[in-house]
């Protein structure tokens, strides 16, 4: 079993990948470390670990970088759920000290470093963005295999990337006036406090934000979907705070060619997504995200609106399963030469 160690794992995304590590029969959890929690007993921190042996009596540790080396006697693999820079600086040297790192931060979606500068402000380890591979398997999969440092991609990237992937791929759509939607739940804003995701706050209202271009997973999305395309490529993204804890519902709407059908749509996913944790929904049922809570899995769907020549293409994931802590792991199982789903829920928490 690799010892694996989980930086961050106070917040929600950490949380989620403490309660995946634990079922993973290749992984053994083996440090746990958090920033503000730094001495506390896990099992105070996140009381859904009380009594699992091995996990809620742990200490959470701190950790800075010029410690990587001896960590990197300790463990095998480090998963790294920290603010963007931070990451990018613990994975670096997490990296250099010989470790396999996944992270879920930003810090190594980007292949430009232009973009991330102008996203995210100056990159500690600009150098390592070329070695860094994107983690989404059912696209990335020759890549990710034997891969030492992986890219955990954004929750909104996925459920928007998916739905979109099989039409360019395959060009059943251009590039070219391609709009996203994409509803989430208020755990994706974290588990630190705020006015905005308090629970009187959120709980009977639905608001857009950060809209205009303006949100952080546009870049990788953008980047994504231009290699699909053979070109450069961009589209009008509006993310959507809905009063749900979690799950993400994206609805992106391309212009298709004369004669495509809606089932060309599902049948260039089917073909995409084989043998992965996509599921392909039949014609005339719709994504929910009930479906996807707590899952490995993701739902897309299409629908075709003939009289505009538009598709409606969309997909449902569970923003802190598939859009983060489980989409790290199988990314990493992929690595390993392990199946998709090895350790991975593959059916949802119903209801």
């Amino acid at each position: 079993m690799l010892r694996t160690a989980i930086l961050g794992a106070a917040g929600y995304t950490g949380a989620e990948l403490l309660r995946l590590v634990h079922r993973h029969p290749e992984l053994e959890l083996a440090m746990v470390a958090a920033r503000d929690n730094a001495g506390k007993r896990l099992g105070d921190v996140l009381p859904s670990t009380l009594g699992v042996e091995g996990v809620g009596d742990r200490v959470l540790e701190s950790f800075e970088p010029e410690r990587a080396s001896e960590l990197a006697k300790r463990v095998d693999v480090a998963f790294l759920c920290l603010p963007h820079a931070a990451s990018a600086r613990a994975g670096k040297a997490l990296f250099d000290a010989g470790l396999r790192v996944v992270d879920l931060s930003a810090d190594f979606r980007l292949k430009s470093v232009e973009a991330y500068t102008k996203t995210y402000g100056e990159h500690p380890a600009p150098e390592l963005l070329a070695t860094a591979v994107y983690g989404l398997p059912e696209l990335h999969r020759k890549e990710l295999s034997g891969a030492k440092l992986i890219a955990s991609p954004g929750c909104h990237a996925t459920p928007a990337f998916l739905p979109l992937a099989p039409l360019l791929k395959s060009g059943l759509t251009g590039p070219n006036g391609i709009i996203i939607d994409s509803k989430t739940g208020v755990s994706g804003a974290g588990r630190t406090p705020g006015q905005a995701y308090h629970l009187p706050e959120a709980a009977e209202g639905i608001r857009p934000y950060k809209v205009g271009s303006t949100h952080r997973h546009l870049p990788e999305i953008e980047q994504e979907l231009s290699a699909l395309a053979g070109g450069k490529l961009e589209v009008v993204f509006t993310p959507v705070l809905a009063p749900m804890s979690r799950g993400i519902l994206c609805t992106a709407y391309a212009r298709v060619k004369k004669g495509v059908s809606e089932e060309d749509c599902r049948k260039a996913a089917r073909e995409l997504y084989a043998g992965g944790l996509v599921t392909v929904l039949d014609a005339g049922v719709l994504p929910d995200t009930l479906w996807v809570r707590g899952s490995a899995r993701a739902h897309v769907a299409y629908v075709l609106d003939a009289r505009g020549g538009t598709v409606l293409a969309m997909g449902s994931s569970d923003n802190l399963a598939r859009g983060a802590s489980a989409q790290a792991i199988q990314a990493f199982n992929v690595s390993m030469g392990w199946r998709d789903a090895l350790g991975l829920p593959e059916i949802a928490q119903f209801p």
